[in-house]
C-alpha cells in the first residue's frame, strides 16, 4: 500500500508541473504559441489520457484483492496471541494465527447431574433455560440418580414445556463399600452415577464434548458464551483437559473486578466444566468408585495437562443440603462471586490462552514482579504497587501464606487450587497479590496432598 501512495504522489507531482507549464503558455496568447508548445501540449494529453487509465486498472485491480481478502478471512476464524508488552492473560494483536476445526458448529449439551432434590433441579434449570441462546447446539439433558419420583415428575414438567431429555439411572442398588468407607457411600453412588451418565452423552447420544452441571448451581448471564468460545481452544490446545467456569480462590473482594479475565490453571476445579470425547475414551474405562474428582486430580490421570478458568465464576452453588453435607459451604463456598455481566466471549480473541503463547509471557510478568513479605500485603506497607509477588519454598510456607490471606491452604495430589505453575493468584484489599515459588521451580510434589 505504501508503494501505491508512493507512486500516487509522484504522478500527481508531474501532472501539476505539467499543468502549470501549459497555463504558463497558454496566457501568452495564441499569437506567440510557438509549434514546440503545440506538440508538447498533445505530448501531455497523451500522457494524461495514459494515466488515468494506468489508475483506472489499478484501482479495479485493488477491489479485487480486498475483495478476495474478505471472502478469505470469512473461511478462516483465526485467533492472535498478545504482543510483548502485556500481561499473559490480555487479549492481543497478531503474533501467531490457529485455524480452528469449525467449533462455532459443535454441539455442546448440557448435562444436569440431578437426585432427589426437585426445588433445586428447578432453581438451576430455570437459569439455564433463561440464557440458553440455542436450543439445537445446547441441548439440555438431565441425568437423575436416586429413582426420587417427585424429582423425576418435577423434570419431567421441563421434558413437556422446554422439550428437555430426562434420563435416568437405573442400577440404584448400594454399591458394595468396605466397612471403613461405609459414611461415603453416597461419594459411591455419585461416581457410578457419573461414569453412566458420560457414557450415554458420548456412546448413546453420540456427542462430541459435553458441559457438566449439577443441579445446586446457578449460571452466570454469560456462561454459555465462556463455554462455546473456550471450546475453541480445547480443541486445538493438547496440554488443555477440560475448561471450568469455577475460581476456588473466587470469593467477593478477593477477585479483580473483570469479567473478561481468564487463566489457566494446573488444578482441575470442577463445578460446571467441560470436556471433550477423547478425554472420556481415556478416562472412562479406569473411572473410579468413588471421590472422582479427586482422582482426576491424580498425575496419573491430571498428565500435567492444565484447564481454563475464570477470574469471576460463571457459577455459584446453593448446594448447602447434599451429600457433602455442607462441607466448606458456610465458611467459603456460599462467598463465592458469580459473574453478572454478558461478556461476549465468542467475539474475543483468546489465543493467549495456549501453552506455546501463555507461558513465557506468564513466567516473564511473574518473575518481573517485586517481590513483598505477606506482612506487606497484610498491612498495606507497599500499597504503591498494583501487582506483587509473595515468595514460597516449603508446603508450610504456602499455607502460612494461605491462611493469612485468606485464600484456600489445601494441597490435591501436591497442587494448590487455582495454581499455574505453582503460582496462585488472586486480589487482598485491591492488590494483585502472586503466590509464587522461586523461579527455578522443577514442579508439583504430590507428597504435598
Amino acid at each position: 500500500m505504501r508503494r501505491k501512495h508512493l507512486v500516487f504522489i509522484v504522478i500527481v507531482l508531474f501532472l501539476s508541473w505539467n499543468m502549470l507549464m501549459y497555463m504558463t503558455v497558454v496566457n501568452k496568447g495564441p499569437s506567440t504559441l510557438p509549434k514546440e508548445a503545440n506538440r508538447a501540449q498533445d505530448k501531455l494529453a497523451l500522457l494524461q489520457h495514459e494515466i488515468e487509465e494506468q489508475l483506472d486498472s489499478n484501482k479495479h485491480l485493488l477491489d479485487e484483492l480486498q475483495q478476495n481478502q474478505k471472502a478469505k478471512e470469512s473461511n478462516t476464524v483465526v485467533t492472535q496471541a498478545p504482543p510483548k508488552d502485556v500481561k499473559p492473560n490480555q487479549t492481543g494483536t497478531s503474533e501467531n494465527k490457529l485455524s480452528y476445526r469449525d467449533p462455532d458448529s459443535a454441539v455442546l449439551p448440557i448435562l444436569m447431574i440431578a437426585c432427589d432434590r426437585e426445588d433445586a433441579v428447578s432453581r438451576s434449570l430455570d437459569l439455564v433455560l433463561k440464557y440458553r441462546p440455542d436450543e439445537k447446539r445446547f441441548p439440555v439433558i438431565v441425568s437423575q440418580d436416586c429413582g426420587h419420583r417427585p424429582t423425576a415428575q418435577r423434570i419431567q414438567k421441563y421434558v413437556v414445556e422446554h422439550g428437555i431429555t430426562h434420563i435416568q439411572q437405573p442400577d440404584l442398588s448400594s454399591p458394595n463399600v468396605p466397612w471403613p468407607q461405609k459414611k461415603f457411600e453416597g461419594y459411591y453412588k455419585i461416581s457410578r452415577h457419573y461414569k453412566w451418565a458420560l457414557n450415554q452423552i458420548f456412546h448413546v447420544f453420540n456427542h462430541s464434548a459435553v458441559i457438566i452441571v449439577e443441579d445446586d448451581l446457578d449460571i452466570s448471564p454469560d456462561f454459555y458464551e465462556y463455554f462455546a468460545a473456550t471450546y475453541r481452544i480445547l480443541t486445538v490446545d493438547k496440554s488443555l483437559w477440560c475448561v471450568s467456569a469455577w475460581n476456588d480462590n473466587g470469593k467477593r473482594d478477593m477477585v479483580k473486578d473483570d469479567p473478561e479475565l481468564l487463566h489457566r490453571t494446573d488444578f482441575f476445579p470442577g463445578l460446571g466444566w467441560m470436556l471433550d470425547r477423547s478425554l472420556w475414551l481415556e478416562l472412562g474405562p479406569k473411572w473410579p468408585e468413588t471421590f472422582w474428582d479427586d482422582w482426576m486430580r491424580h498425575p496419573d490421570q491430571r498428565k500435567n495437562r492444565s484447564c481454563i478458568r475464570p477470574e469471576l465464576s460463571r457459577t455459584s452453588t446453593f448446594g448447602k443440603i447434599g451429600v457433602s453435607k455442607g462441607l466448606f459451604f458456610d465458611k467459603h463456598l456460599k462467598f463465592i462471586q458469580l459473574n453478572d455481566k454478558l461478556v461476549p466471549f465468542t467475539k474475543r480473541d483468546l489465543s493467549y490462552l495456549v501453552k506455546e503463547n501463555y507461558d513465557p509471557k506468564f513466567r516473564e510478568y511473574i518473575y518481573g514482579l517485586p517481590e513483598v513479605s505477606v506482612s506487606d500485603v497484610n498491612t498495606g506497607s507497599r500499597k504503591q504497587l498494583p501487582d506483587v509477588r509473595i515468595q514460597y519454598s516449603t508446603k508450610q510456607q504456602f499455607k502460612d501464606i494461605a491462611k493469612q490471606l485468606g485464600i484456600m491452604d489445601d494441597f490435591k495430589a501436591g497442587v494448590e487450587r487455582t495454581a499455574y505453575m505453582g503460582v496462585v493468584s488472586f486480589t487482598y484489599k485491591g492488590q494483585r497479590v502472586n503466590v509464587a515459588p522461586p523461579s527455578d521451580w522443577k514442579g508439583y510434589d504430590p507428597s504435598w496432598g
